[in-house]
């Protein structure tokens, strides 16, 4: 009986809930009615894929330990510290509101599991967001990558609501998780030095540059 007070839903809340899953039950029969979008269809599992937090962490994580360049570690330290922040955030969020993905849901290409079955927030909104503001303000990228990295992050959160895994508001709360992601990082910065002690503490070979290079 506890249990059930205590995640009674607010009638307010239980309104936006239902206006959010109509607009967006509209918003997908409108879009997948136009022809451009239904050309899109078969690309939105490549754009699902490639904002998975699975391949992204390992991708990173075999980045990282492959090219161990002294001018690239700090990005790279940084980079999965913030990758990690955001798994952990988001698995705590979901947990915590356990919001039900829309009916017309299937499992991802990679599969769900965990707080993962849950809808709010998207994690694959707020992982891409994380990197378009980590590649733009942290650790800044040539100005001409600007455009298809927001091209990607806007792309892969518009096909988050179009494959019916998540609600429009799942959506928006992921994208603002992913800006909370960069300012949470900003503020932990990472340095380049603590960077390369960090690596030559797990790596056998020492970074040139590191406080411990031999």
């Amino acid at each position: 009986m506890a249990e059930t007070e205590k995640r009674k839903v607010p009638s307010t809340l239980k309104t936006i809930l239902r206006y959010d899953a109509e607009i967006t039950k509209r918003f997908v029969i409108w879009a997948n009615n136009i022809l451009t979008f239904r050309t899109l269809r078969t690309h939105y599992r490549g754009l699902e894929i490639s904002c998975h937090g699975i391949p992204w962490f390992a991708f990173w994580i075999a980045f990282t330990w492959l090219f161990n360049n002294p001018h690239l570690v700090e990005m790279q330290v940084n980079i999965l510290l913030g990758l990690l922040l955001d798994i952990i955030l988001v698995a705590v969020a979901k947990a915590y509101f356990r919001r039900k993905r829309p009916v017309q849901n299937k499992d991802d290409a990679l599969g769900q599991m965990g707080p993962d079955i849950f809808s709010f927030p998207s994690g694959h909104a707020s992982r891409s967001i994380f990197v378009v503001y980590f590649f733009t303000r942290l650790y800044p990228l040539p100005i001409l990558c600007y455009g298809p990295l927001i091209a990607w992050a806007t792309s892969v959160s518009l096909s988050r609501v179009l494959m019916s895994r998540h609600y429009i508001l799942d959506v928006l709360g992921g994208c603002l998780l992913g800006v909370f992601d960069g300012l949470l990082l900003e503020l932990f910065w990472i340095s380049e030095e603590t960077a390369k002690s960090l690596m030559s503490i797990v790596s056998d070979e020492k970074i040139d540059g590191g406080e411990y290079h031999v």
